[in-house]
């Protein structure tokens, strides 16, 4: 695959009319929101249960957010972070901060109340936005550990629900509830109340396309989570890529994605629906799989994103195979490998080829790849670079060589989108953007390969390829195989330190048993997945380990939790 900059292989597979490369806009998130406020104040903008937010009721909530928080000094160079499900304040916060210049950072509220505190401390949040529950459970425990923090806003699940919802939520307790108190040196305040007492008048002031507007944490899965910095510039090349690449239509799409705001992948989508003037269906559970169909009943998105498992999970939910969906353009699938088995049984479900895999990461903002619209989706492929994007392949040794065609490498990156560093991590930094043949590129720790039509496969991340006897075996490749065994529903494989060879590891898979074959004793089940892997693979490639288990575990964005795994036994 050596090539020059001015040949790209993936050109000619773009689909007819697409540029390689086009004009980013010099524009910031705020541009974007304040012109669908401003042109469309009608059109609806959050579909959230039983309730319809529209353009004007976001400029209007968010305008009075931004007033407050630039009259307490939160404005450009101070964070805000939002600590919330996926709910209408959490777009009302953001956009209200943005509005006041200042930068986001969005902290799962499935993060323990020392993850929490570390988040804060380290994006120097001076203001957090946080549920009524999340305050009683976490906040109060680390409130000591937070000096920087110097205002709280607690909100319900329930402060937006229509009455109805609202009223019967509460009599049968199903809308969760926390008590807030006051914190001594800290302002504890109510988000509508603030909202309330505020006169809708954003500060006007200029902010920069090369301003930080997120300090995006990765999901920590290994070591200590790293900050992404993630500007102005970044998010708005990336949806103007996406956008596109996808043909986004005002006022023609419904976006549905059950990704959660917290995530990149979640609020890039989130902001691309609200920046194309569209609307988006707010999904505060994603293993509701239940309210996410009749969602699509009520609303018939065009253009849906989720991860694989939640497509599979969807898949076993009987009214899902009834739904009509002749209205859905596309079905984008990432951050997770989607077996072409699964892809085949979703397609058969919403139509054949609306099935988009995709490939980014928090450092790109996030999208790199995506297969093409119109033209041919490779089964097992994550697409071809996007409009003003490169990709390359390097040994996995060194970072220095270029690969050829069809050979395994790690996978760099350059283009408007890639972020410029990592928040106070300098040498994070200095690791993951590196100088080659002259310019700089993203070295993304994913291993992949490019056909000669400029398609990427993702083959494994660097950190999950296990070392064998100094060979390389990748456990995507494996967990394939093994997704093959009928006995199977979901696996994962690890590398575990094999105590008699130093230096060398052991391949272990974890198994979630197909739900027929539960009953089946599981040390013999065990013993006849390992032989069926030494029939169908290289001997160092099969397990020598089989662990089964009620339920692989997953993170919050659906992806398996393989540091989990590691742990286990």
């Amino acid at each position: 695959m050596i090539q020059n900059d001015d040949i790209r292989p993936w050109i000619k597979s773009y689909d007819k009319g697409l540029a390689p490369d086009i004009e980013i806009p010099d524009k910031t998130c705020v541009d974007l929101l304040e012109e669908s406020m401003k042109e469309n104040p009608d059109r609806p903008v959050i579909y959230y249960m039983d309730k319809i937010f529209r353009f004007r009721d976001l400029d209007d909530l968010s305008a009075r957010f931004a007033s407050y928080l630039y009259k307490k000094g939160i404005g450009p160079g101070k964070v805000v972070g939002i600590n919330l499900p996926n709910i209408p304040q959490y777009l009302i916060a953001l956009s209200g901060a943005f509005r006041a210049g200042a930068t986001v950072t969005g902290i799962s509220p499935l993060l323990s109340p020392h993850e929490m505190a570390y988040q804060i401390n380290n994006a120097n949040v001076q203001a957090l936005v946080t549920l009524d529950v999340l305050f009683e459970k976490n906040l109060l425990k680390i409130k000591d550990e937070v000096p920087g923090l110097e205002t709280v806003i607690t909100t319900g699940v329930g402060d937006y629900l229509g009455p109805a919802r609202r009223i019967l939520g509460s009599l049968l307790g199903k809308i969760p509830k926390g008590k807030c108190m006051p914190i001594p040196g800290k302002d504890v305040l109510r988000f509508h109340h603030v909202l309330k007492e505020t006169r809708a008048l954003p500060p006007k002031i200029k902010i920069s396309p090369e301003e930080t507007c997120l300090i995006q944490y990765t999901g920590g899965t290994t070591g200590i989570p790293k900050g992404t910095i993630l500007t102005h510039a970044n998010m708005t090349a990336n949806f103007t890529q996406i956008s596109a690449w996808v043909n986004f239509n005002a006022g023609c799409d419904v976006l549905c994605s059950a990704f959660p705001l917290f995530h990149l992948a979640g609020l890039m989508f989130s902001m691309a629906a609200m920046a194309s003037q569209n609307p988006q269906c707010l999904i505060p559970d994603p293993r509701n799989t239940g309210h996410i169909c009749r969602q699509i009943a009520k609303y018939s998105p065009t253009v849906m994103a989720n991860v694989p498992t939640l497509y599979q999970m969807l898949l076993e939910e009987p009214v899902f195979k009834t739904l009509d969906f002749s209205s859905t353009r596309i079905l984008i699938s990432g951050a997770a490998p989607f077996s072409i088995e699964s892809i085949h049984a979703l397609e058969a479900v919403v139509g054949k080829g609306k099935v988009m895999e995709v490939y980014g990461m928090t450092e790109a903002s996030p999208i790199l790849t995506m297969n093409p619209f119109q033209g041919e989706k490779k089964p097992g492929s994550v697409g071809l670079p996007v409009h003003n994007t490169r990709i390359k392949l390097v040994d996995i040794e060194t970072g220095t060589r270029e690969v050829d065609f069809d050979e395994e490498g790690e996978i760099i990156a350059s283009g408007p989108q890639i972020t410029g560093g990592y928040h106070n991590r300098p040498e994070e930094t200095a690791n993951a953007l590196r100088r080659f043949k002259g310019s700089t590129w993203l070295y993304s720790g994913d291993i992949g390969k490019m056909d000669k039509d400029g398609y990427l496969y993702i083959v494994d991340r660097l950190k999950d390829m296990v070392i064998v006897g100094g060979y390389k075996v990748f456990s995507r490749e494996v967990e394939e195989k093994l997704g093959q065994h009928p006995d199977v529903e979901f696996c994962a494989i690890v590398g575990v330190p094999d105590p008699d060879r130093p230096g060398s590891e052991i391949v272990k898979a974890v198994i979630q048993m197909a739900a027929d074959s539960t009953k089946k004793d599981a040390k013999k089940l065990e013993q006849e997945i390992i032989s069926f892997c030494k029939e169908n693979m290289a001997s160092f490639k099969a397990p020598r380990i089989v662990e089964i288990v009620d339920e692989i575990p997953l993170t919050s964005v659906g992806k398996v939790d393989k540091k989990a795994l590691r742990k286990v036994r």
